[in-house]
């Protein structure tokens, strides 16, 4: 238990730190994070028209039937549409948002180790490509399904996030479950 406690500390401090590295030291997501010169008077309509939450426009009432929003999906082909995500109070609690992404970290690499160490004794090379194929699996069945739907910008620096780390983390895992 002592090794699989300190493998998914360290492993959860790889992946925070290349968190780091790739939202703020690389800046890989500024593409979807873009700015816009029209930004006061955009939140300005929001906040005149809507309560916090996520939007994709256009749509059809909650209520609507079946009939009518196939005829909204047939009349928006070719047609532009958003999707926005309204929040009524900016919080900028860092401190915490970090101790929550650290603790997730290392418990996401706790799974991964009690997974790995259920079996028999793994190669350096196994437990690397295991770990690498926990980000791919993370990565096809979050964001790049929603990507297929919503073409949202950032795939690929999502897709980056879900290799790098996982991969580092597979390194620093295999060697320290394999070593003497």
């Amino acid at each position: 238990m002592k090794k699989l406690l300190i493998g998914a500390i360290v492993g959860g401090i790889i992946i925070f730190l290349w968190q780091f590295l790739s939202f703020a030291a690389l800046d890989l997501h500024r593409v979807a994070q873009q700015y816009t010169p029209k930004q006061d008077t955009i939140l300005s309509v929001l906040r005149a028209n809507l309560q916090e939450g996520r939007y994709y426009m256009p749509t059809v009432a909650d209520n609507a039937s079946n009939d009518e929003e196939v005829k909204l999906m047939n009349e928006m082909v070719g047609k532009d549409w958003a999707m926005v995500e309204y929040h009524a109070k900016y919080e900028n609690d860092m401190v915490m948002n970090m101790i929550r992404s650290l603790l997730v970290n290392m418990l996401t690499v706790f799974l991964l180790g009690w997974v790995l160490t259920r079996g028999g004794a793994l190669s350096f090379g196994t437990i690397v490509m295991a770990s690498t194929f926990v980000g791919l699996m993370a990565f096809f069945n979050i964001a790049y399904a929603n990507f297929i739907w919503y073409k949202s910008p950032g795939i690929w620096a999502d897709f980056t996030d879900a290799i790098v780390p996982w991969a580092l983390t597979g390194v620093w895992l295999g060697w320290y479950f394999n070593r003497k």
